[in-house]
């Protein structure tokens, strides 16, 4: 297929880094176009992300509201968290799932991965469907800079949010809807 779609493919001329911070890097390549002319492309480099659906036996979602400073806004979204370098999916999704409701998953499920912003950054996130949760005992906290509350949701409740709006948070959306397929199944 790949060699079908040659005439859309850029190639990558140099590569300049222009910021690393503790959660991304920003670089700036030179690509070669397909028609021969070159362009600058600023990438976001990001080492991914995992998020979880935890849904209870009695099908409420446990999402966490947080304030979130980019957009002045405070949101639910389903726990997630990025991954640390070298670090597999699976450990962190234990982590992240732990630090921000203080539960822990009997069942893990991997319902998809998706890029978050393809035209700027090479952010993966697996999402992942939690089942069989019980209490969790946290004995430290690992982001001190993090101010979230769990909170419970009815899965069609949380399903009617994402559709009308009053959730915006792209991984919530669409870890939901996997979920909802996936527990239809």
């Amino acid at each position: 297929m790949v060699e079908e779609y040659q005439h859309l493919i850029e190639r990558g001329l140099t590569q300049e880094s222009i910021y690393r911070g503790q959660l991304l890097k920003l670089r700036v390549d030179t690509v070669a176009l397909p028609n021969g002319e070159t362009a600058q492309r600023e990438i976001v480099e990001h080492p991914g992300a995992v998020a979880a659906v935890p849904v209870t036996e009695d099908d409420q979602v446990i999402m966490v509201r947080q304030f979130r400073y980019p957009i002045n806004q405070i949101t639910i979204e389903i726990p997630a968290g990025k991954l640390e370098f070298g670090e597999e999916p699976e450990t962190a999704l234990k982590r992240e799932l732990a630090e921000e409701t203080g539960l822990k998953a009997g069942k893990i499920q991997l319902l998809g991965e998706f890029y978050s912003a393809p035209g700027f950054s090479n952010e993966k996130i697996l999402v992942y469907l939690v089942r069989e949760l019980s209490p969790q005992v946290i004995t430290e906290k690992t982001d001190s800079e993090e101010f979230l509350e769990p909170v419970k949701i009815p899965l069609d409740e949380a399903l009617r949010m994402a559709a009308d709006g009053r959730l915006r948070d792209a991984k919530t959306i669409i870890g939901l809807n996997w979920a909802k397929a996936a527990l239809r199944e």
